[in-house]
């Protein structure tokens, strides 16, 4: 039908939000049992796919092929127990290695027994847990951009519709006015997923009224910040949420025209992508006639070559239209003037595999979810020092310590928890003081920290936030784009001032000369990259100074991180003469005689740690300036 079409009755939908909550898949209408084995990157890069094969030749020897369906899935979530498979839609295998693989088929599949030594196990107890529905890091979970993701074969249409694809497409399309869409949109709260938070249906009205008959819809794959995952998650777990979302949005807006921006360093996603868009294609979701609507909608893939600032709209137009990325001054906003100068709507890729959801449940069960200004759920990527690493989506509003330590299981060895980096390289770092901050846009902004796209990244007490700021600065300063000055020369010397500090030479009012930096390159700036590049410096400095002033003051690194600022001994008294630190040492630096306590030469160590990695009575002592770390505090 034409865009201006009235809508007919509408179609009943489901407005319960428990779907958001419900990861699990139905049993096989035949019978058989499924094998679901992840194929997402981590678990891919784990080895999954030889697991897969694994499944495939063991069901078939064991003539299992009529009972037993073997299938991959996008990521299953727990990233950080790659790879994974679950077995009769409730026991999770996790590490599990091809040889393994034998085991499983002939006690659970054949015998009907799970194979207790190989499933996931609860942290705290070690006991097996059954169903992986019960693990703490699914059950804290609400999902909805990632409600399909780990759960069907993204590689399978027929599995995406079984599970709702394009119902809401149809829906929109059929029986909803451009108008109607965008209100509902609206309606549900729901803001930008790429992490500036614009309320996401003001701005298709932006582009919906912007003057002009050709305008194009963009959707924004290109996630570069360290340790952030959910976009890639997404587009290869879920291509068509993605496309369903574009379809949408391209309805509601007047665009016939989209155009996925992802970056080339992920293949798979990219893969899956080409191949779902062939699909809904043949099918008829998208084309001249998308969904039997008369609504003419196409999507193109662009590849992008890894440019963090390419992240920015106006950098992410120029390199589509084959141009250098780099950012421009605003207005015209691209609602007005974007793609080859006609309007353009930009989204974030989760914000869009969102949509579909919104449309078949409706903005009011969406807006029921999270905080006052934050509504729905917000997908995260947890990294770092946390026992579970992984994809997980939790409302707006959850605090970082449920995220953290019911999600996440808390820290890795049992140490403490020192601070999270919250937002990517352009977030900041918030202290264990800030645990119970929710997590919204405004509260967040409170701390001088951002959403931004979602990544997490948990550090112990064994981490210097000097260097941690000081790596996520160096990102930065190196994907800045150098167009403008207060960015690409502010930058560098901040990251000068802080390498100075990390070598002990700082100096007195090198804190405030960082401050007075940041302050400049963040007023200054051309486009975000810079305008948010100092945020993890002064958040560190704000809720971390007295280690700068260690740094500078006493030459001393409290964590004995720093190279600089740290040297090696051996504990005589520890010391149990094996010669295993002076066989290993690269440079000769450690001398002694068999059983008898060896001592290391300070000019000639490199500091490369390799002594106190292979010391098995914790003999080898790391100090720090004047005063000695035991060695468990260079544990990582």
């Amino acid at each position: 039908m034409s865009e201006d079409t009235p809508p007919s009755a509408p179609v009943p939908r489901d407005e319960s939000p428990d779907a958001a909550g419900d990861v699990s898949v139905a049993a096989l209408g035949d019978g058989r049992l499924r094998v679901s084995v992840c194929a997402g990157t981590a678990c891919v890069f784990a080895g999954s796919l030889a697991v897969y094969d694994a499944f495939v030749a063991e069901v078939r020897a064991a003539g299992l092929e009529d009972k037993v369906e073997v299938r991959k899935s996008g990521c299953h979530g727990l990233c950080s127990q790659a790879p994974l498979a679950v077995a009769a839609d409730t026991t999770l295998y996790v590490k599990l290695r091809p040889e393994q693989v034998a085991t499983v088929v002939g006690e659970h599949l054949a015998g009907g027994v799970p194979v207790a030594r190989f499933i996931y196990k609860d942290p705290a107890t070690g006991a097996p847990v059954p169903d992986w529905h019960e693990i703490g890091f699914y059950r804290a979970q609400t999902r909805i951009a990632l409600r399909n993701v780990g759960v069907i074969d993204p590689e399978d249409l027929a599995e995406a519709c079984a599970r709702g694809a394009y119902a809401a497409a149809q829906r929109a399309l059929t029986t909803m006015t451009p108008e109607a869409v965008i209100a509902e949109v609206t309606d549900s709260g729901i803001r930008g997923r790429g992490g500036a938070g614009f309320p996401t249906g003001v701005k298709w009205q932006f582009a919906r009224t912007s003057p002009g008959d050709e305008k194009y819809l963009i959707c924004n794959g290109d996630e570069g910040d360290p340790g952030a995952f959910m976009d890639a998650s997404i587009m290869e777990g879920d291509p068509h949420a993605v496309l369903e979302g574009m379809l949408i949005a391209g309805y509601a807006i007047g665009a016939h025209e989209g155009y996925i921006y992802v970056r080339a360093e992920y293949p798979l996603a990219v893969r899956r992508l080409r191949q779902a868009i062939a699909d809904a294609e043949a099918a008829g979701y998208l084309g001249d006639d998308a969904c039997a609507s008369g609504f003419r909608f196409g999507v193109h893939i662009k590849e992008g070559a890894g440019a963090f600032v390419c992240g920015e709209e106006t950098a992410l137009i120029a390199s589509l239209e084959g141009r250098r990325g780099m950012p421009r001054t605003r207005p015209p906003y691209p609602a007005v003037s974007g793609l080859w100068g006609k309007p353009t709507n930009i989204n974030n890729v989760e914000t869009l595999a969102t949509v579909p959801w919104i449309v078949s449940h409706g903005a009011a069960a969406y807006a029921a979810l999270g905080a006052e200004r934050s509504r729905g759920t917000k997908a995260f990527s947890l990294a770092g020092k946390v026992v579970n690493g992984g994809l997980a989506e939790v409302p707006m509003g959850s605090t970082l310590r449920h995220i953290i330590f019911d999600v996440g299981g808390g820290i890795r060895g049992g140490r403490a928890f020192k601070a999270v980096q919250l937002g990517g390289p352009s977030g900041g770092c918030l202290p264990a003081a800030l645990l119970d901050t929710p997590i919204d846009y405004e509260s967040l902004a409170a701390t001088g920290a951002i959403v931004g796209s979602g990544g997490l990244v948990v550090v112990d007490d064994t981490t210097c936030m000097v260097d941690l700021a000081r790596f996520f600065l160096d990102f930065t300063q190196k994907e800045s784009c150098g167009k403008c000055v207060p960015c690409r020369l502010g930058t560098k010397r901040m990251l000068e001032v802080l390498d100075r500090i990390r070598a002990g030479e700082g100096r007195e009012g090198d804190i405030e000369r960082l401050e007075s930096l940041a302050s400049t390159v963040k007023r200054t700036s051309l486009c975000a990259l810079g305008g948010t590049a100092p945020n993890p410096v002064l958040t560190t400095i704000r809720y971390f100074r007295s280690e700068y002033e260690a740094h500078i003051r006493e030459k001393r690194c409290p964590a004995g991180v720093c190279k600089a600022l740290i040297t090696y001994a051996i504990d005589p008294v520890a010391c149990t003469g094996c010669r295993l630190c002076a066989k290993k040492c690269p440079t000769q630096a450690i001398t002694g005689e068999p059983k008898q306590p060896h001592v290391i030469d300070p000019a000639a160590c490199i500091k490369c740690d390799t002594c106190r990695q292979v010391c098995k009575f914790e003999a080898v002592v790391v100090r720090s300036g004047s005063a000695p770390t035991s060695a468990a505090a260079k544990d990582a």
